[in-house]
């Protein structure tokens, strides 16, 4: 009996250690019991899965989150004074373009790349998206109502056709237009109505705005180019017109000669004339300001049937072509350069320079008198990183058919339709919308 009683005092001290360390286990997990039935209470967020594989929550009280920026809230950002369309990035974009070769008739034989037989769709899905604001996209029913009884004309040289092509082409998802007229070798000279808006859209072919003799394979090797003469075979038609969008540039660039009074001002590369050479910035310039103060004058007169008018002037678009344009140069490249790989040449700033400048000094001169509206259309930043986006070969028919032939010229300053050209549209679009805010 003795021997036993140690045992029985174990045990009992064993049997209180555990029922004591029971009661500590069963304390927090009644706890935790009790903390489950309580979230049990509380329904849980709803998830939901979009095809963009982002999970959003409905439950904000959990999960606060500011709320998705609205479509008219980004349109808002595009209107901020602080808001250009000069920086920005090219950025892949799946969508299909607007219109293709089969669905607009309007685009020249030498921009109707894909029809021509260029193999590569590659540089059809790229998106300009700018640094500081949104660029929406083209929206050819807005575009059409903000024409609606109006005359918009295109003036200057072949990028103003090429940018007029592209804008008919985009209009055409949503009206037909009209040919009502149609003048000059290769259509320089058209105009399209479009019915359903009565709006007018023109291309004036004038390359140098101001009056000009070209130059030419039967006649004289060098342009005659009038600087303080504007070019009547547009001008005489300002007054029907309420937007104009300028183009011009390159021919400043071929071998011309400068007039200004009928005297002879200079000339630009004319090693066999006995003038003085100068800078093609020189003229230019004063091209641009005569056509802009035409402009003003014409409108503000006591005669003209209609006061104001809008005024756009695109910058320079420059051109990629590797090696010299006129003995076998290429336009290869088959993406987009990156932001900062490539940058604008000096000349090509100085076109810019001088483009800029002379619409800021239009703007001031008709402050005061009203109903006049200038700006620029920035392109020349995104037109300079889409090396990919000409015609190249492909300004003919299927120039490897028969062999490439030795004599194949690269255009690698127009633009293949449908392409990055596009874009330009979509920025005048957004030019023409702040002006009706």
């Amino acid at each position: 009996m003795g021997r036993t009683k140690p045992f029985n005092d174990k045990f009992l001290s064993l049997t209180k250690k555990i029922l004591h360390l029971t009661l500590y286990a069963l304390f927090p997990l009644t706890l935790l019991s009790i903390s489950f039935y309580l979230l049990s209470l509380t329904p849980f967020p709803k998830i939901q899965l979009l095809q963009s594989n982002t999970i959003i929550t409905n439950h904000s009280s959990l999960f606060p989150s500011p709320p998705p920026p609205s479509s008219s809230a980004e349109e808002d950002k595009a209107y901020e004074n602080s808001c250009n369309y000069y920086n920005g990035d090219w950025v892949r974009d799946m969508n299909e373009p607007l219109y293709n070769a089969t669905t607009c008739g309007a685009i020249t034989d030498g921009q109707n790349c894909i029809k021509n037989g260029r193999p590569d769709s590659g540089y059809l899905y790229w998106r300009w998206k700018p640094s500081e604001c949104h660029l929406p996209r083209f929206e050819p029913h807005t575009f059409l109502q903000l024409i609606k009884n109006k005359h918009i004309a295109f003036v200057g040289d072949s990028l103003a056709r090429n940018q007029v092509e592209s804008l008919l082409c985009m209009l055409a998802t949503a009206s037909t237009a009209d040919l009502v007229y149609r003048n000059g070798k290769e259509g320089k000279f058209r105009r399209w109505h479009f019915p359903a808006y009565n709006a007018n859209l023109s291309i004036y072919w004038s390359p140098f705005l101001v009056h000009g003799v070209e130059r030419s394979d039967k006649g004289s090797y060098y342009n005659s180019i009038y600087s303080d003469r504007v070019n009547e075979r547009w001008a005489r038609d300002v007054d029907q017109m309420d937007l104009i969008l300028v183009s011009f540039g390159n021919w400043f660039l071929l071998p011309s000669v400068y007039y200004e009074s009928d005297s002879v001002l200079g000339c630009q590369k004319c090693p066999d004339l006995n003038h003085t050479e100068i800078d093609f910035s020189v003229p230019m310039r004063k091209a641009l300001k005569t056509i802009l103060n035409s402009i003003i004058e014409r409108k503000a007169s006591a005669t003209a049937k209609r006061n104001g008018i809008d005024v756009i002037v695109k910058t320079f678009s420059p051109a990629h072509f590797e090696g010299y344009w006129d003995k076998g140069g290429t336009c290869s490249k088959k993406e987009p350069y990156r932001k900062g790989e490539k940058q604008l040449g000096g000349l090509e700033i100085e076109f810019r320079r001088i483009e800029i400048e002379e619409v800021e000094s239009a703007k001031a001169k008709a402050n005061a008198l009203g109903g006049f509206r200038f700006e620029v259309l920035d392109i020349s930043q995104l037109a300079l990183l889409r090396p990919d986006g000409h015609s190249g070969l492909y300004m003919k028919p299927f120039p490897f058919a028969k062999g490439l032939s030795k004599d194949a010229h690269n255009d690698c300053v127009h633009w293949c339709l449908p392409g990055p050209i596009d874009t330009w549209n979509e920025i005048l679009l957004e030019i023409m919308k702040k002006w009706e805010k």
